[in-house]
């Protein structure tokens, strides 16, 4: 599955993950992880997908119909979803004024003008969350049902 789903680049691959820091990371969170995303981190702790275009409905504004991440951030390290510094989750919330929903989880190329989130709104903290889209309107917009989802509609980017 990593082999599939992400490139060779190591730039987002935070640490080998463990149970242990998983439990870290969602205590530090307030969440509960999805199992897929969990799943995924497990096979290879986040990095930068090989297919990075996301079809939407709507017009964003990277695009008249899609936008485009450019790594899944893993766990620990730097760039982990659970980072202190400018690299984790809540920072990024701070920082970049996004609706506190959930967990920051996908970089993209607007280096913060726009971000993907798991979406905790509607199932709380320890249910399944949904996948928003975050634009510079800072409107969250449901993009997957479920990480799962937004893994399996990544598309080749677009030119």
């Amino acid at each position: 599955m990593t082999e599939e789903l992400f490139d060779d680049s190591d730039y987002y691959t935070g640490p080998r993950l463990d149970k242990e820091m998983v439990r870290r990371a969602e205590e530090d969170l307030g969440v509960r992880l999805p199992d897929s995303y969990v799943e995924t981190l497990l096979l290879r702790n986040g990095g930068t997908p090989r297919r990075r275009c996301y079809p939407t409905p709507f017009r964003t504004s990277w695009a008249e119909d899609h936008f485009e991440i450019s790594g899944i951030r893993g766990i620990g390290g730097a760039r982990g979803i659970d980072a202190r510094s400018g690299g984790g989750s809540a920072y990024q919330i701070e920082e970049w004024g996004y609706p506190d929903i959930g967990v920051v989880i996908c970089d993209t190329p607007s280096a913060g003008h726009d971000t993907v989130m798991l979406d905790y709104s509607e199932c709380g903290p320890y249910g399944e969350p949904a996948v928003a889209y975050i634009d510079e309107d800072r409107v969250p917009r449901r993009v997957a049902r479920s990480f799962a989802e937004f893994l399996q509609r990544l598309e080749q980017t677009r030119e």
